[in-house]
């Protein structure tokens, strides 16, 4: 049998070769990109954390699944420069609303004009109201620590039927390594991200999906 050796990956996927991951983003994802969406994520490429930033890829499931569901009331728990934030707005009805929670609001001014100029940003507010079952969508990126508070929190606010999609749930691949072997800086978040994964497995109010886009997603339907 003949053995190929693996290109690693430099991209934000969990792909084999950077290759399969390009040839996804540039002939699928890249090609319906709304236009305000690529300049926020050209503004962020140069952000010292950009790979905080919502995978183009992932997003472009996330827009499926809000138009699946037909989101109009949605909460989204760590903004960053509002990539994710920003889709949602496009995605949702004109009078749509997202409920936008983050520690702080310094990146989510990079973003901000880019989401002005689009004419969305009335369909978000930053203040927080917490209304049981009003929500039919939300998207959590935010510390992976409290990742099960925001979900037993978040099984009141999304109604019956509503999605749940939360990123970085394969934490970089480390997941399957030795605990020795995994980069230090990852290891708590690597610790939490386990439990988190295995609780979501064994929650009985969901039926969930965990997609290899982007970090890791994992996509929640409420069922009670």
């Amino acid at each position: 049998m003949e053995h190929t050796t693996k290109k690693a990956s430099s991209s934000k996927g969990l792909l084999q070769t950077e290759e399969l991951y390009q040839y996804i983003l540039e002939t699928s994802v890249y090609p319906r990109e709304p236009a305000p969406l690529k300049e926020l994520r050209d503004v962020t490429a140069s952000h010292p954390w950009s790979l905080m930033g919502t995978a183009p890829d992932a997003g472009q499931l996330m827009t499926l699944l809000l138009k699946l569901v037909n989101a109009k009331n949605t909460i989204e728990i760590g903004v960053f420069t509002g990539y994710s934030l920003l889709l949602t707005a496009l995605t949702i009805p004109d009078d749509g609303k997202i409920t936008a929670i983050d520690l702080s609001r310094e990146s989510y001014e990079i973003g901000l004009p880019v989401i002005r100029k689009a004419g969305v940003e009335r369909k978000i507010n930053f203040v927080q109201h917490e209304n049981e079952g009003s929500f039919d969508f939300a998207f959590v990126d935010a510390d992976k620590v409290n990742f099960w508070n925001y979900h037993e929190r978040l099984m009141k606010l999304v109604k019956v039927g509503g999605i749940v999609v939360y990123d970085n749930t394969l934490w970089g691949g480390s997941i399957v390594m030795p605990e020795e072997l995994a980069p230090e800086r990852m290891r708590d978040g690597r610790k939490f991200t386990l439990e988190f994964n295995k609780l979501l497995a064994a929650d009985p109010r969901i039926h969930i999906s965990h997609a290899a886009l982007g970090d890791g997603i994992t996509i929640c339907l409420r069922i009670v």
